[in-house]
């Protein structure tokens, strides 16, 4: 009843605006922000969100770039005077949206609305294991004793604990796990420190907005999956709004599914070894079987002798190192979780790690019943029935039989992970009429089709639109695919690859980006570049993916004169380069996914076993909008000027490359060498002459 009077209360305030107010010439935007363009895009795609929001229905609208989607979904959403949830697909743009878009909107709107910023718990310090980390004083390098105490004098004067905020320590500095909490070792309400939580600040803040923003994956973990209470958001909001949408498939892929990753025993381990000492220092036997964790998770990685691996589960059946160090796992795991619910009674956090063991374990046994072989079922009848049947009460339920059952190992660590195939019923059946969906990004259909999207995620009732970007393509870049190169798949295609961009990035004296579709190819060429480039007494500064943070890399391409970044899809999208700064994009292969990942084999297999075609209706489609996204690196803004390079032959060669072609921005298109060279000669004499200074609002 409050909240319904709250929300007739805000609706009463905000004065009647049609969005021709808004967005025409002389509206609200040109008035509040010097440099609008009125884009007719732009109030298309506001009026499709306006009619889904009034009639709490689901649409899907692509939106190119430039066309200022942002706003286009902001403003309905703001004058709509109900409770609206923003979910982005990074925490990059996410910060964006609250700090910049959405105050500037709601400035130019006069609108009294009240907004919130929600992330994932790992991004606000935790007073209560922060504490415990300073007392514990056991750390592994010296840099980790000097960045806790800088966390320690940062939590003391934050507002909201929001560890972007600490510039003294990296975000990626090691420490940070032992001063932020997790779903797992939360202690909810039993914390000493509950009242002064940041988490729980920033909930409470969010369920008082009229806005949050928040990211995919925090929509699903915390939100959708109703979390510690976090659930309340959905019922109490009118709209929900996905940006970046094209990433919610792997995203909701990741949240339906089960894992069991050897980071979490690992923390379960020390976890329930401390709570063991500070709760149960009598009881010897918890310690150990800590101790036993710890190793057996150990052991399991060490099986493998590769970096990295991504295996379905039946090509590890004959592994007989695997099943007796799986075997000797899930028996170290079982034994932790009986000794715990023998204990668990003595402390909140004892019990805390008892639900955590008793999850893991369900998760693990399900995967492990998949294998069926003799020696792993010698190791899983040792297993008590006790604790099988109580783990089963904490636990999901029993895996379907669409789901993947795989293996991935990272230098790290390996996760166990149980996929689901079908994700569309499942996110189908989570939506409902009390409200409205919007779907939106720069690139979620195939040439205006969006069937393959609406399969994925079960939107075959949603509504659709498609508005074109406002770029003058044709003036402003130049997409060339070069004559004479190898077969994608031929060893020496990288080489090639090089020695053709090589000469492009002479005329563009660097400000590229060279991107490719492994971490293989991209090393590979970076070597080959830097030898090239010093040959011929270019001193270009050369910048590789993983020298640093995204962000890191970024400044460093920005601020230095003739760079050049060479990354792999990492930087494909969600990066933002206007100016002459950025005048080469390269990009080595069409971007078609490893026939040889188990989750897509498995999908691909289903596909065609139903009579379909699974490259046609599956594979081509994620390639192209993959594409897409690297194509929108070059062009963003009205002024920027750049070629497109697209090296593998199969795009003008291939039937389905020219599906992939169409699907590209309507850009001038070229295989001539000469024309690339008089296109970059325009552009140096365009550079050279007066530009109109406007301001870019947003993508």
């Amino acid at each position: 009843m409050l909240e319904s009077l709250r929300l007739f209360s805000l609706a009463a305030q905000i004065s009647v605006t049609t969005l021709a107010d808004v967005f025409d010439e002389g509206g609200l935007f040109s008035q509040a922000m010097p440099g609008y363009r009125p884009r007719a895009q732009q109030r298309e795609m506001a009026e499709a969100v306006q009619r889904a929001i009034r009639g709490k229905k689901a649409l899907i609208a692509e939106a190119g770039t430039g066309t200022g989607k942002t706003y286009a979904y902001l403003v309905p959403a703001l004058l709509s005077g109900g409770k609206v949830i923003v979910s982005t697909g990074t925490k990059t743009l996410q910060d964006q949206l609250f700090h910049r878009d959405l105050p500037k909107v709601r400035t130019a709107l006069k609108v009294p609305v009240s907004i919130a910023l929600l992330k994932g718990r790992a991004n606000y310090v935790c007073t209560y294991h922060l504490e415990r980390a300073l007392a514990d004083g056991r750390f592994a390098r010296k840099e980790d004793v000097t960045h806790l105490h800088a966390i320690a004098r940062f939590a003391a004067t934050s507002r909201d604990g929001d560890k972007s905020g600490c510039s003294a320590v990296p975000e990626s500095a090691p420490v940070w796990q032992q001063a932020v909490s997790t779903r797992d070792n939360c202690l909810g309400s039993e914390c000493p420190n509950h009242q002064d939580c940041f988490v729980m600040q920033a909930r409470r803040q969010a369920l008082e907005a009229d806005v949050v923003v928040v990211n995919h994956h925090l929509f699903f973990a915390d939100v959708w999956l109703k979390d510690e209470g976090a659930g309340e958001l959905l019922p109490r909001c009118n709209t929900v709004i996905f940006d970046e949408a094209h990433q919610l498939p792997e995203v909701a892929s990741l949240f339906f599914g089960e894992t069991v990753a050897s980071g979490a025993l690992l923390e379960l381990a020390r976890d329930s070894r401390e709570e063991a000492l500070a709760a149960a220092k009598d009881f010897v036997h918890l310690p150990a079987a800590a101790m036993a964790l710890d190793k057996a998770t150990r052991d399991l990685r060490l099986v493998f002798e590769q970096d990295s691996l991504r295996s379905p589960q039946h090509l590890l059946a004959d592994n007989e190192r695997f099943h007796a160090a799986l075997g000797d796992l899930e028996g170290a795991l079982g034994k932790l979780f009986e000794l715990l619910a023998d204990q668990a009674e003595r402390s909140e956090g004892l019990e805390n790690c008892r639900r955590r063991a008793a999850e893991q374990l369900a998760v693990l046994r399900s995967w492990c019943a998949g294998l069926r072989a003799p020696t792993f079922e010698a190791a899983a009848a040792a297993a008590s029935k006790p604790a099988v049947a109580e783990a089963g009460k904490d636990a999901a339920a029993e895996p379907g039989s669409d789901d993947v059952f795989w293996m991935e190992v990272s230098p790290h660590g390996f996760q166990l992970n149980i996929t689901p195939l079908d994700i569309a019923r499942l996110f189908a059946r989570q939506m409902d009429g009390e409200r409205a969906w919007v779907f939106t990004s720069a690139t979620l259909a195939m040439n205006g089709n969006f069937k393959h999207y609406t399969h994925e995620m079960g939107l075959w009732e949603a509504d659709q639109g498609t508005w074109e970007s406002p770029f003058d393509y044709k003036q402003q870049a130049l997409l060339y695919v070069p004559q004479g190169l190898p077969e994608p798949n031929s060893r020496d295609y990288t080489a090639a690859v090089v020695e053709a961009a090589l000469p492009l990035v002479q005329l563009a004296e660097g400000h590229a980006f060279l991107l490719f579709t492994s971490l293989r190819a991209m090393r590979e060429a970076h070597e080959l570049i830097k030898t090239r480039l010093a040959g011929l007494g270019l001193d270009y500064p050369i910048l590789l993916q993983g020298e640093g943070t995204r962000t890191e890399l970024l400044e460093r391409f920005r601020t230095q004169p003739n760079a050049i970044l060479v990354a792999s899809q990492t930087f494909w999208e969600g990066i933002d380069v206007k100016g002459e700064q950025l005048r080469l994009v390269v990009i080595d292969k069409l971007p078609f996914a490893a026939p040889d990942d188990p989750v897509l084999a498995a999908r691909i297999d289903k596909i065609n076993k139903a009579g379909r075609n699974a490259f046609i209706e599956y594979q081509l489609p994620r390639a192209a909008i993959t594409l897409k996204q690297g194509a929108g690196r070059l062009i963003r803004d009205e002024t920027d000027q750049g070629v497109l390079m697209i090296c593998d032959p199969r795009l003008v060669e291939k039937p389905y490359g020219k599906q992939i072609w169409k699907a590209l921005p309507p850009m001038l298109r070229t295989r001539e060498a000469g024309v690339v060279e008089r296109f970059f000669a325009r552009m140096k004499t365009r550079s050279q002459g007066d530009q109109p200074a406007t301001e870019t609002v947003e993508d």
